[in-house]
């Protein structure tokens, strides 16, 4: 067993990895629709679409990924070459996402598409055998969750780089040195007029703390909103009159060009991703292959997927607890705005739920070997969603409840995805015992496609919700009307959500003696080999 132990600089040299992969996903699904429909200028219909359209195409495209990682052959091994292959086209395309070439209307909607299935396929290249690399490292289940709590550490962290320092990096790069003056009008209206230097193409106006709301002073018809993006002519005076902040001051608000500023900032973390996919490339080593005897046959692989009992189970419980964690983050900007009031308090309750995850995430390999992963999973969705739906007693004057109730149950939350990911790997082992064969990407590759649907089917459930409702936020008359539907989708909606995936984990067959057996019996057919 001692041959399956790990280094801690081979754990965080493979945790880095999702470090990278996070700067790419959360980038995308946080930031790109926004600088497609404000920045790029294309339409939400048009946008809404193609971000359907290629998310459709992920089922396909991961599960080929992962037929294709379990043949590949080289000196590396089969996934490690895929994570150095994929860096540089990976931090390349992410750039080209970000980056607004001058285009006519219809070029502007072909380079979206053709850039962003680009992202979609090469990020399923380098992803679904990153994952895999993690079941071929060791044998050793239990050292298999330790370097999944390294892993979700390395996510965390990624996530926090890009959704805490990009629009820090956007306002940096994006600077276009303005004259704002301010006038104020009453204690929480005021006129700003503002101007710059420079033509700027894509000019967005908004207060730091986005509480404010802007209309056009010239132009009654204009409906108030968080922020505006409009050209901006050199030496030419804006004015606007902006309302909902008291004190409001010129450096309480930010103008920018968006264009620039999003590019460069892109383009930086862009530089980390691959050399943090490099680094992952060289500290770490495949350890686990499959039975020499084994030749490539699909049918035989598809067929032993379909018959493995622990891998149908984490399928549904992968979707489950995604849609779990999407609703929970999905609600969150929404609710401190129209609920709690105070949309620069969402900003640090987002960075204290990742802070606590990285705590969660280190715990879960400890925990995992007192409890085992069954029970563990069953009590941290349990526990997650019963805090959680105490939120809905909370009053939009209980900040300290919220943050405390909210940083609670993430740190359970947190255990979801570092537990799921290692046990894929221990399917994968079941699967080799029982059946002799082992592919180890098919099997991670239809476990990352849940993750990802599973956030497409929680946006779709905030969206019903609100919708009954008649939730727009553009639309102030709507949210009173709306606060029930906001208060229930960030407590009891995902509570029972958490619940359904505890009572199907009930289901899940490798209990830690069994995953026990299992290593055991693989680890004497591998050294008579």
């Amino acid at each position: 067993m001692t041959a399956n132990k790990l280094s801690i600089k081979e754990k965080i040299g493979y945790a880095l990895g999702d470090g990278a992969a996070n700067i790419a996903w959360r980038g995308v699904s946080t930031f790109l629709l926004f600088f497609y429909t404000d920045v790029f200028g294309i339409t939400p219909a048009t946008a809404g679409l193609l971000l359907l359209i290629a998310r459709s195409s992920d089922g396909v495209s991961d599960v080929l990924m992962g037929i294709v990682g379990d043949r590949t052959k080289s000196k590396h091994g089969k996934f490690r070459p895929w994570v150095l292959w994929t860096a540089f086209p990976l931090a390349a395309i992410l750039s080209m996402l970000f980056t607004s070439p001058e285009l006519s209307e219809t070029g502007k909607i072909v380079y979206a598409y053709t850039t962003y299935i680009l992202f979609t396929l090469i990020y399923t290249a380098n992803n679904i055998p990153y994952g895999a690399l993690m079941a071929v490292m060791t044998g050793d289940n239990k050292e298999r969750t330790s370097l999944g709590s390294y892993r979700m550490v390395g996510a965390f962290g990624g996530g926090m780089l890009v959704q805490g320092a990009l629009l820090f990096l956007v306002a940096y790069f994006g600077n276009v040195n303005p004259s704002i003056d301010v006038n104020e009008l009453t204690l929480t209206k005021y006129e700003v007029t503002v101007s710059t230097p420079e033509f700027v193409s894509n000019a967005n106006i908004k207060t730091k703390d986005g509480i404010a709301s802007f209309v056009w002073a010239n132009d009654s018809t204009d409906e108030a909103a968080k922020y505006k993006s409009f050209a901006m002519d050199a030496e030419t005076e804006y004015t606007f009159i902006v309302e909902g902040e008291e004190n409001l001051s010129a450096g309480k608000i930010r103008l920018i060009n968006q264009k620039k500023g999003y590019s460069y900032s892109i383009y930086l973390l862009s530089i980390f991703l691959a050399a943090f996919m490099v680094i992952t490339f060289y500290s770490t080593k495949e350890r686990v292959h499959p039975p020499k005897n084994q030749k490539s046959n699909l049918v035989n692989d598809l067929k032993d997927l379909i018959t493995n009992k622990p891998w149908l189970v984490l399928l549904g419980i992968g979707l489950l607890f995604t849609i779990y964690n999407s609703i929970k983050q999905g609600i969150v900007i929404i609710y401190f705005t129209h609920y709690v009031h105070n949309q620069l308090l969402a900003a640090s309750f987002l960075v204290g739920l990742m802070i606590v995850s990285v705590a969660g995430a280190m715990i879960t390999a400890p925990l995992g070997k007192r409890l085992g992963k069954r029970k563990l999973f069953i009590y941290a969705l349990l526990f997650s969603g019963g805090v959680n739906a105490l939120l809905f007693f909370c009053g939009p004057e209980d900040v300290g409840a919220i943050f405390a109730i909210g940083i609670v149950s993430e740190f359970a939350a947190a255990i979801f995805p570092t537990l799921f990911f290692a046990m894929l790997g221990d399917a994968a082992d079941y699967s080799e015992f029982k059946n002799g064969r082992r592919a180890t990407g098919l099997v991670y590759s239809a476990g990352s496609f849940v993750t990802k649907f599973g956030g497409g089917l929680a946006g779709a459930i905030i969206g019903l919700v609100l919708s009954a409702y008649h939730y727009d936020g553009l639309v102030a008359s709507t949210i009173p009307g709306a606060i029930p539907a906001i208060k229930m989708l960030m407590s009891w909606v995902p509570a029972l959500v958490a619940v359904l995936a505890a009572v199907l984990m009930t289901l899940y067959p490798l209990t830690q003696k069994k995953l026990d057996e299992v290593t055991l019996e693989l680890n004497r057919r591998r050294s008579a080999e």
